[in-house]
């Protein structure tokens, strides 16, 4: 079973965009290397400080192998932490989740830029056609070094859309919810998902 993180990062003011350059350019095909899925990585539409991405392993066990591969024997994250810890002012926004419908599995699309909403919901939120879906993974987190919000029971739905009217035009479809967090993300130039 496929474990993913959804992972939202409050950055400093006007950082967003270095952290996504360094992100792109210096840490993606590293993560890869270690055995982490980089799904896709975005800005968020609503927010210039957040930066949102999902990563997905095949199991806990890869997962913690991934992350000490990555950040704890790799060199990639040795040479630029600091460049990219220093972008953040909170990285510790994670879910950890395991999927209902997971995502497509496929090469890095080259097609021009879309939209993605993400909503993140309680545990019974009804989720109208989603690309994928997912739900907390109740599973202690076996990698302390990065934490993942625990005790909570979520549900997270994900879209994608040609443009951004068409994601509104379907979020007017939803029903209000304050109970829901809506992300409307715009995939950076290497996202996988678009």
């Amino acid at each position: 079973m496929t474990v993913v993180e959804l992972r939202q990062y409050t950055l400093r003011p006007g950082q967003r965009d270095v952290l996504i350059d360094l992100f792109d350019r210096e840490l993606l095909e590293p993560q890869e290397a270690a055995g982490c899925t980089v799904v896709g990585q975005f800005r968020d539409e609503d927010d210039p400080d957040r930066f949102v991405w999902f990563r997905s392993f095949p199991d806990l066990a890869a997962r913690h192998a991934a992350l000490t591969a990555f950040y704890l024997e790799g060199e990639a994250w040795r040479k630029h932490r600091d460049a990219a810890n220093a972008t953040m002012l909170d990285s510790d926004n994670v879910l950890l989740l395991r999927p209902e419908v997971d995502f497509p599995v496929g090469p890095r699309p080259v097609e021009p830029a879309s939209r993605v909403l993400v909503l993140v919901g309680p545990a019974s939120l009804a989720l109208p056609g989603p690309l994928a879906s997912f739900v907390t993974e109740p599973a202690e987190n076996t990698f302390r070094a990065l934490p993942v919000r625990e005790g909570e029971n979520v549900r997270v739905g994900v879209w994608t859309f040609p443009d951004l009217a068409a994601l509104r035009a379907f979020e007017r479809q939803l029903p209000r919810n304050d109970e829901v967090q809506r992300l409307r993300l715009a995939p950076t130039a290497r996202s996988a998902l678009r």
